[in-house]
C-alpha cells in the first residue's frame, strides 16, 4: 500500500475501519484479493513478482500492511517487503514479537513501514525509525514517510475519515472510496522533500494518483464490528484510472477484536 488511514477503536461498535491505496506500476503482476492456494488461511492481494502481499489477514484474527519508505537514493533490500506481510500471517508470534524480529533484520530490506495486528492490538515498525510503537486507540494515517507524518494527503485522509465516522452511524464503504480517490494535488510550499524531483512530488502528493505507467490500482475497505463480522470491498483501477470491477467479501474474524 501507498495510503493508509484506519481508525483504531478496541470499545466501539466498529472496533476497526480501514481504507488503503495501492499504488503501483500498471505492468507489476499481481492478483486480487484471494484465499491463497498454498495457504488457504490467508485472504488478501499478492505479488505475482515477489510473492507478498501489500495488505491482507488470516482467518485467525491476523491483519498485516506494508508501505514503502521514499527516500533517494533507495536502499537496495535483499528481501522483498511484501514478504513482511505473509510472514507476519504465517507466524504465531504476536505482533510485537514479530516486530522485534523484523528489527534484528531490519537491513535486509529496503525501506519500509509496517502495521501488524491481532486480538492483542495494532503495532507499526518502520526501519527508517527502528523501534515497534503500540498504536493508541483513534485515527492514525501512513504513507511512504512515519506513521502520521504531517503530509497533506495524510491530513486529508486522517481527517476524512474522521468526518466519516462523526456522520454515519454504520461506515459505508463507497464514500471511504470516494474519499480515497481525492486527485487534487498539494500545494507546492507544502510538498515534502523525499528526494525526488518536485515534479514527482508533486505527482505522488495525491491521494489517488493515475498515468499510463504508475498509479494507485486499489482502493481497499475493512470494516470489522463487535460482534467480529469483517467485510472487505475493493475497487480496482487500470492505466489512467479507469475504473475496473469492484469486489466484495465478508467473513468471521474473533470476537476479541
Amino acid at each position: 500500500m501507498c495510503l493508509i488511514t484506519l481508525h483504531w477503536q478496541p470499545e466501539a461498535q466498529y472496533p476497526l475501519i480501514l481504507a488503503a491505496n495501492r499504488d503501483e506500476f500498471y505492468e507489476r503482476p499481481a492478483r486480487t484479493i484471494h484465499f491463497w492456494e498454498d495457504n488457504p488461511e490467508i485472504f488478501g492481494g499478492r505479488d505475482l513478482e515477489a510473492g507478498g502481499s501489500w495488505l491482507a489477514l488470516s482467518r485467525k484474527g491476523r491483519m498485516a500492511a506494508v508501505t514503502n519508505y521514499r527516500e533517494s537514493p533507495v536502499y537496495p533490500g535483499t528481501l522483498s517487503r511484501g514478504h513482511l506481510v505473509s510472514d507476519f500471517l504465517n507466524s504465531d508470534l504476536s505482533p510485537k514479537e514479530f516486530l522485534n524480529q523484523i528489527h534484528l533484520k531490519a537491513d535486509h530490506y529496503s525501506g519500509f513501514n509496517l502495521l501488524v495486528g491481532d486480538s492483542s492490538g495494532l503495532y507499526y515498525y518502520s526501519n527508517r525509525m527502528g523501534r515497534v510503537v503500540s498504536l493508541r486507540p483513534g485515527f492514525h494515517a501512513l504513507s511512504n514517510h512515519l506513521l502520521n507524518s504531517p503530509w497533506p494527503k495524510l491530513e486529508k485522509v486522517r481527517q476524512g475519515l474522521a468526518l466519516h465516522v462523526k456522520h454515519h452511524q454504520k461506515p459505508e464503504p463507497e464514500g471511504l472510496i470516494f474519499m480515497m480517490h481525492d486527485s487534487s494535488k498539494a500545494p507546492d510550499d507544502q510538498l515534502p522533500d523525499t528526494g525526488v524531483s518536485q515534479e514527482q512530488e508533486k505527482f505522488l502528493s495525491s491521494c489517488f494518483m493515475a498515468s499510463e505507467h504508475y498509479g494507485t490500482r486499489n482502493t481497499s475497505v475493512l470494516i470489522l464490528d463487535k460482534q467480529g463480522s469483517l467485510s472487505w470491498t475493493e475497487q480496482i483501477y487500470l492505466p489512467y484510472g479507469e475504473t475496473g470491477k469492484k469486489l466484495r467479501f465478508s467473513m468471521s474474524f474473533p470476537v476479541s477484536w
